[in-house]
């Protein structure tokens, strides 16, 4: 699963949204499969999920996978989201336009609806911002609002610090009702420090939150984070140091700008990423980089994942 990643465009990321945790579940496994395969999503053709693949992803058992997925997609069918375009104005949009139970296969079909389909597979333009993170990040958590939170986040992954998030907007992009947790109190300790507290834990980044006031009332919050140490740190010196002669010699243009797009897509270098580039554009800015003995150096463990030799 190391290789599996979730992306979406920001303005999907950033939208207005409420699903349960398995709902949250269906919609992952599809950007991840859908790019994995190569097949893509559409709204004419229907991405198939099994129930294996769900319980090898967030570890539960084939039935019981099966009945989450069966419940997840009743709901999600008529769960509704909302975002603004590229205009300012607001659009209402549907999850997914279709759903097909396949019993006897322990499996599920569904079709998207335009909106997703476009915040999902349109992240090649160059007015498309994206969002990036590996499965394998949210795939232990226990709570939506977690899960959610990291999707925030890690959208700011290049400066591990957030702007402020405007309260009513962020309860609304974490899915929280407007009659539910009013109190501040309640807010802060029953969704806020659990969410904080099950992302330090068990994901690749530790995170805090700090509060912002208008007056004597908190008007929003902003939140910072730091990348946990690499437990393969040392492999990957090691891994250097054992191919000083091949990453000391200068690449290519035709090497760079080949591997510069592999590398774009790597989470390992998003932390390299200016936030709100697209992915030609990234790949644009390590094409130069690469012209960089250090940094050629410094890209070797992820230039030897993609291939170069």
């Amino acid at each position: 699963m190391s290789k599996e990643l979730v992306v979406k465009t920001n303005r999907l990321n950033q939208a207005f949204q409420t699903l349960s945790l398995s709902e949250f579940h269906i919609v992952q496994l599809a950007i991840v499969d859908a790019r994995h395969t190569g097949t893509g999503l559409s709204t004419d053709t229907p991405l198939r999920i099994d129930a294996l693949r769900y319980a090898e992803v967030f570890g539960t058992t084939r039935q019981n996978a099966y009945q989450r997925m069966k419940e997840a997609e009743d709901s999600l069918f008529n769960r509704r989201f909302s975002f603004f375009d590229e205009d300012g104005k607001l659009v209402k949009s549907r999850w997914i336009q279709q759903v097909k139970y396949l019993d006897d296969e322990g499996a599920i079909e569904l079709v998207f609806t335009l909106a997703v389909v476009q915040g999902i597979s349109k992240i090649d333009g160059i007015k498309d911002f994206f969002t990036q993170y590996l499965l394998s990040q949210t795939a232990q958590l226990n709570s939506t609002y977690s899960a959610r939170l990291y999707e925030l986040l890690i959208q700011w992954r290049a400066i591990g610090k957030t702007p402020v998030f405007e309260l009513a907007t962020f309860r609304e992009q974490l899915g929280i009702g407007v009659n539910e947790y009013k109190r501040m109190d309640h807010f802060k300790t029953r969704v806020l420090d659990l969410a904080i507290s099950e992302i330090s834990e068990k994901t690749d980044i530790e995170a805090t939150y700090q509060q912002h006031k208008k007056g004597r009332s908190i008007s929003g919050f902003s939140f910072s984070f730091k990348q946990k140490k690499s437990k393969t740190k040392s492999l990957e010196n090691q891994t250097i140091s054992g191919n000083l002669d091949l990453f000391s010699k200068k690449m290519t243009d035709s090497q760079r700008h080949l591997f510069s797009n592999k590398l774009s897509e790597l989470p390992e270098m998003s932390k390299y990423s200016q936030g709100t580039e697209s992915y030609p554009q990234f790949a644009v800015r390590i094409a130069e980089m690469l012209k960089d003995s250090e940094k050629l150096k410094e890209f070797a463990p992820m230039l030897e994942k993609v291939g170069y030799r």
